[in-house]
């Protein structure tokens, strides 16, 4: 089992940035896609953004996010990151990072998730 570790949240005003971190230990996870998910209160959580299985591989983006956040992956530091630029309010949430539950196989819902960190807030203030 893989632990994920994330960092990087706080209060910050709209227009602002914030990165997170996710830090892997555990059972390797080479050959598995991670990703980064997000729930607001009283809302489902919801897929961000997703990475394959290596720093180049593709990245697919939740349709609120894109142009605005980037995902990418340090395999040498087991850490995975987002990068959140032009924050919205409607971006608050407590997100939480994600490790794909089967071999090169692309995370598309929560069911696609083999491990989860304990989640970090992200506050946009107005």
């Amino acid at each position: 089992q893989v632990q994920l570790v994330e960092s990087g949240g706080g209060l910050v005003q709209a227009g602002g940035s914030l990165r997170l971190s996710c830090a892997a230990s555990g059972r390797t996870r080479s050959g598995y896609h991670m990703g980064w998910f997000r729930q607001a209160p009283g809302k489902e959580r919801e897929l961000v953004a997703t990475i394959g299985i290596w720093s180049g591989s593709r990245t697919s983006y939740a349709d609120s996010v894109k142009g605005r956040f980037s995902i990418s992956r340090d395999d040498a530091k087991n850490t995975v990151y987002l990068q959140m630029n032009s924050l919205k309010p409607e971006d608050t949430a407590v997100y939480y990072c994600a490790a794909g539950s089967r071999l090169y196989t692309a995370i598309m819902t929560t069911l696609d998730v083999a491990s989860w960190g304990q989640g970090t807030q992200v506050t946009v203030s107005s």
